[in-house]
């Protein structure tokens, strides 16, 4: 497994920031080459270090929540992320160590919408618990 260095990290921060940013500007930041930083950004990629380039967008007030869920020890935890996964509206699913299982991200026009979304989450077979927060604000 490729071990990442201080240089690393410092790319990965700035890609975190801005993916769009030049590898000439990431360069005179980091002491390198445009060349070299170009070669790490790829080995990154290869490695898996770097999953994917995206783009956040908002487009208008959404509502926002956080779903903890929490599955029957007799229902493996990656059946019931991957069926969370698949409802209109999840952002993201995070398996995660603690006293619940399983966190969803979820958005929607409205707080109805939004509603609906958990209770699909309620209906999964081995989901035996959720607690919903809504999203007031968020500091990204």
């Amino acid at each position: 497994m490729y071990q990442t260095d201080e240089v690393d990290r410092k790319i990965l921060g700035m890609l975190k920031e801005n993916s769009r940013i030049p590898f000439t500007k990431i360069a005179e930041e980091v002491g390198l080459s445009e060349a070299a930083v170009r070669k790490r950004t790829e080995r990154l990629q290869q490695e898996g270090i770097i999953k994917r380039f995206t783009v956040e967008v908002e487009t208008g007030e959404k509502v926002k929540a956080i779903i903890l869920v929490s599955v029957q020890p007799s229902r493996p935890n990656p059946l019931v992320a991957q069926e969370i996964k698949r409802i209109e509206g999840v952002d993201m699913v995070l398996e995660v160590a603690g006293e619940v299982d399983i966190v969803a991200l979820i958005s929607g026009g409205s707080m109805q919408e939004v509603n609906r979304n958990i209770d699909e989450v309620r209906k999964i077979e081995g989901v035996i618990k959720t607690n919903s927060m809504i999203v007031l604000r968020s500091w990204v």
